[in-house]
């Protein structure tokens, strides 16, 4: 049980949300010091489908699927399929614990040839947590939770180009009404948008198959700040995130595709200085600032792009192989792994299974280290185009 509890609190005090926050920095230069963005409810960051995380956790500009919502909802008017459904379960910290978990449900219908609307619910169970004081009184049992529920529509502006935007509603509770210093911790809520863009464009080859080029930009978790007590000082910020995505596939020959895809994010969040006064920046002021606030300068801003690759092959249309890694600096969360995976498509019916291992030493641990994880995918009211089908 006290282990139980140990990991719990260190669970949600040093990882998931950030109440009260602290960090080393020099005022002029980065000087090799670790100096990492915080932001509340970061579970809003976590990769929600197995496809895209055995593939690095690329998906801005990948071949659009029922978990397009969450990477870049103005893909879906170019869905070969009418309709899809996508559920995924994801272990978190299942080397430590057994009941921290990340569900995902989504979908989406096209209305017409340029229209198409999605939305997902996203749950973040953090297990049970027994709450003691500094006497060792038992408060009670708590399980704390956090999810988002997302709507939004996309739309065609012409053959190629496409634009989406998405409304999330998110709600945080953590502490279940426990005080710290005598202030009372409450649920967090708050509401925000995504705005995205995707361009696409098929390459004919004279064997009757095409090449395909996708590239793909979102702006996610644009909107309120956060707070889990009264005070107007403690409220935190979204982890509002740019992500630039390119996607490019070779259409070997009638049943073999391969897909190269490369992701770079950046949080839209300021960085944190030396005397904290980056917490009081409004959420809109904070977006525009983080691309020039950094106490290390423009070489520490490099430093706050975090790089994904992925690759997916096809073999006709029924067994897919992935693979990808994910870079992250050092100085900002030092995250590096390599990923895996395979999908199998049968009819309506899909499996998507990924798998993630640590790359290098001293890396940050990452908490789905050697863990599978798998969606359940669904395509429903037909396919316009069947045999030049991407993915799922």
């Amino acid at each position: 049980m006290i282990r139980k509890v140990i990991l719990s609190f260190a669970l949600i005090s040093g990882t998931f949300i950030s109440l009260e926050t602290s960090a080393q920095v020099s005022t002029g230069q980065l000087d090799g010091r670790r100096n990492i963005i915080n932001t509340a409810v970061p579970f809003l960051r976590i990769t929600p489908d197995a496809r895209s995380g055995a593939m690095g956790d690329v998906g801005v500009a990948i071949s659009p699927d029922a978990n397009s919502i969450y990477w870049n909802l103005s893909k879906l008017p170019f869905a070969d399929s009418k309709a899809g459904i996508s559920a995924t379960y994801t272990p978190w910290l299942k080397e430590l614990v057994n009941d921290v978990f990340l569900a995902n449900v989504s979908g989406y219908v096209k209305l017409d040839e340029f229209q198409a609307i999605g939305a997902s619910l996203r749950y973040f169970s953090l297990g049970t947590i027994n709450f003691r004081d500094f006497d060792n009184t038992n408060l009670g049992d708590f399980r704390p939770r956090e999810f988002a529920i997302d709507a939004g529509y996309a739309r065609k502006l012409s053959e190629h180009f496409s634009v989406g935007l998405t409304g999330r509603y998110i709600y945080s509770n953590l502490a279940g009404g426990q005080t710290s210093g005598g202030v009372v911790i409450r649920p967090g809520k708050a509401f925000a948008a995504d705005i995205s863009a995707f361009y696409t464009k098929d390459y004919e080859k004279d064997n009757g198959t095409a090449n395909k080029l996708n590239l793909g930009m979102s702006i996610s978790n644009i909107g309120t700040k956060i707070s889990y007590t009264s005070s107007a000082q403690n409220k935190d910020f979204l982890p509002t995130n740019l992500a630039l995505g390119g996607a490019y596939t070779f259409a070997l020959d009638e049943s073999n595709q391969l897909t190269f895809a490369l992701d770079i994010n950046k949080l839209l969040v300021p960085t944190p200085d030396s005397n904290g006064n980056y917490k009081t920046k409004s959420a809109l002021e904070g977006m525009f600032s983080s691309f020039g606030d950094a106490p290390g300068g423009f070489k520490e801003e490099l430093q706050e792009l975090m790089f994904s690759v992925g690759s997916e092959y096809w073999y006709n249309q029924m067994f897919a192989v992935r693979a990808g890694y994910f870079y992250e600096n050092k100085n900002k969360g030092n995250r590096k792994y390599f990923t895996a995976g395979i999908g199998i498509k049968y009819d309506i019916y899909g499996l998507n299974f990924s798998y993630l291992v640590p790359s290098g030493s001293g890396t940050q641990r990452n908490p789905l280290s050697n863990t599978l994880r798998f969606s359940v995918t669904f395509d429903l009211g037909g396919s316009k185009n069947d045999e030049n089908r991407t993915g799922f």
